[in-house]
């Protein structure tokens, strides 16, 4: 029978290693609803995917989905904003190839007029930017993106963030 290592130790933190080793993985996402003056949402169009996107993207190892967010902002658009919550967590089962996913949607509030004349895609993953309306917006962007920002929209219309699952409301 072996023992415990005892808290604090040497062996202690390898036995905890060796557990967070074998925990599962998720991949997290983290996009960020942009609008102008005008209420129309900023999509953008990746160069790697056929369809339109909300801007943001994948985070890092052990980087938090808010940091995630501002860093992708700060890298394809070069903008700086301060975001203003949660509104919406999706689980994505797995699908393709992919394993199942986390994805965040943030708000990122309205951009002033000299931001939002001034955006243009500052890095190679993203070909273009514009703002159009929540209607265009949903149409443009792929099915499973689609669900998750329209319950994103439900919810900064509602004040209230939501859980989902495959972009559906669970309650």
């Amino acid at each position: 029978m072996t023992t415990r290592p005892q808290p604090g130790t040497a062996e202690w933190d390898a036995y905890l290693a060796e557990g967070n080793a074998k925990q599962a993985r998720k991949r997290v996402s983290a996009d960020v609803l942009l609008r102008d003056a005008g209420g129309r949402l900023l999509v953008v169009k990746p160069t790697y995917k056929e369809a339109w996107d909300l801007p943001g993207g994948m985070a890092e190892a052990n980087e938090s989905p808010e940091d995630a967010a501002r860093r992708e902002l700060r890298e394809e658009l070069g903008l700086a904003v301060e975001l203003r919550g949660l509104l919406c967590v999706d689980w994505v089962a797995p699908h393709g190839p992919w394993d199942d996913q986390l994805a965040f949607i943030f708000n990122g509030g309205t951009l002033t007029e000299s931001q939002a004349r001034s955006l243009y895609p500052r890095d190679y993953e993203l070909s273009a930017c514009e703002f159009v309306t929540s209607a265009d917006a949903l149409t443009m962007l792929p099915h499973r993106t689609r669900r998750r920002a329209a319950q994103a929209l439900r919810a900064l219309a509602e004040q209230q963030p939501s859980y989902l699952e495959n972009g559906e409301s669970t309650s």
